[in-house]
């Protein structure tokens, strides 16, 4: 006869509650769901996803990780991903010999088909999409798109083929604890992130380095050419190298020549699209398109249905989304920018002049970088709002006499822009901050700052 299992879910967000009802078909376990809620809000929620109180034990409230500690026989714990790992409860489990571990790794390991992983610091969410748009009008096999762009794969591992793809857009925290890593890989950039979560910058470049740590030589990665740090992470992996560049047409991979992206590798050559039919703005998205393209063709992806995935891709919410045009002023919304190297590329992205709204919840990045960019850039006047607003406020009069207004909140940070916006100006919600301090999350910061504008 089989021992029971006693495994532990901490977390019951839209990540792992998945987990719930894939443990309850295995009669050997019993489960345990612990969160910083209380057991009345969570023994609600399982009811709502047809769970009984006596299939699952509940520890709820501030102490849930205490009592998880006095648990005897926890062996595995499945984490929410952007818990902080090094906490002192989780460190003292980790001691007792328990497996900390995740839903994503758990995915990896179970999938029958091979999977397609997306991580990066920046356009992570707009070139999974695109991958997926690719292979869908493909139309071949059925594609599967998930993981941190919103939706966990777990429920469909029973649905999934071999002959099926998998495309997933992975975080730092979702690659945190995995040990198993996807047949093809992507790392499109690298800048500092989350460091109010990873104890520092080398701790998160580890965590997303993990996309790759588990490779063998017949999987492949694709990595951005002329990107050191990048390169860095990927010196002593063993899967095959796919290149992407702004600058030149790899010798395996995509580029640009003569204002085409193209694809080559060592059996064909051949043009896919001119850059000026791109309907997504920036250079950045010029980089996002290039790492579908290779991402595409070395997942057995048509040529055909890729041209017109990139051709008729407007992109994702609330990325350089234009909201509205009024009063002769575009307003823009880029919530998804939630640290300064995204704000930057936003602002590249647009040759009018801005009024530029950021700030938010802070996660203990480096704003001095930002001001110079905003100094350079064609913004007018910085409205800042949040926790970071004194930060970027600082590193914007650093570098320039860029006017700076500060505000309490979105609906004076917007009335504050118009005042200060002329006809032909922008103005651009991107933060360069994430949005925990007002909001539950960046779509709702978005969404809300499009009722604002909708309502002028």
């Amino acid at each position: 006869m089989t021992a029971r299992r006693r495994i532990a879910i901490v977390g019951l967000g839209v990540n792992n509650q998945p987990l719930v009802p894939f443990f309850l078909e295995h009669k050997n376990v019993d489960l345990i769901v612990a969160d910083r809620k209380d057991s009345r809000a969570l023994n609600h929620t399982l009811t709502a996803m047809g769970v009984s109180r006596d299939q699952v034990t509940v520890l709820g409230g501030p102490d849930y990780l205490v009592k998880l500690l006095e648990t005897p026989q926890v062996e595995q714990v499945y984490l929410t991903p952007g818990m902080p790992k090094h906490l002192p409860e989780l460190q003292e489990l980790r001691a007792r010999g328990v497996v900390l571990t995740s839903e994503t790794d758990l995915f990896l390991s179970q999938c029958p088909a091979l999977v397609v992983g997306i991580t990066g610091s920046a356009g992570k969410t707009t070139t999974t999409t695109l991958v997926g748009e690719a292979l869908r009008k493909d139309g071949r096999h059925p594609v599967y798109v998930g993981g941190n762009i919103g939706v966990s794969l777990l429920s469909d591992l029973g649905r999934i083929d071999s002959r099926d793809w998998v495309v997933m857009e992975l975080s730092s925290f979702q690659l945190e604890l995995v040990t198993h890593s996807p047949h093809g890989s992507a790392i499109l950039n690298i800048a500092p992130n989350h460091l109010d979560v990873h104890e520092n910058f080398e701790a998160y470049q580890a965590a997303k380095r993990h996309i790759w740590d588990f490779q063998s030589p017949t999987d492949w990665a694709v990595l951005p050419m002329e990107d050191p740090r990048v390169s860095a992470m990927f010196s002593e992996q063993k899967a095959q190298p796919i290149y992407f560049s702004l600058q030149a047409v790899p010798q395996h991979g995509a580029g640009i020549r003569d204002g085409w992206l193209v694809w080559r590798d060592p059996q064909r050559y051949f043009k896919v699209l001119e850059t000026r039919d791109l309907k997504l703005p920036g250079t950045h998205n010029v980089a996002n398109a290039l790492a579908a393209i290779a991402i595409v063709m070395q997942s057995g992806g048509s040529p055909e249905a890729l041209q017109e995935a990139l051709a008729t891709f407007e992109g994702v919410p609330h990325r350089l989304e234009i909201v509205r045009n009024h009063d002769k002023i575009v307003y823009i919304n880029d919530s998804i920018a939630t640290a300064p190297d995204r704000t930057m590329a936003a602002l590249r992205a647009i040759k009018s002049p801005i009024i530029l709204i950021a700030g938010g919840y802070d996660k203990h990045l480096d704003y001095a970088t930002l001001g110079k960019a905003i100094s350079e850039s064609s913004v007018k006047c910085v409205v800042v709002l949040g926790q970071t607003a004194e930060k970027i406020a600082q590193a914007v009069r650093v570098h320039s006499e860029i006017s700076v207004i500060e505000t309490g909140n979105l609906t004076e940070a917007v009335a504050e822009a118009r005042n200060q916006a002329m006809a032909g100006d922008v103005i651009l919600l991107s933060p360069a901050s994430a949005s925990y301090d007002m909001f539950l999350n960046f779509e709702e910061r978005g969404q809300r700052f499009r009722e604002i504008v909708q309502q002028l």
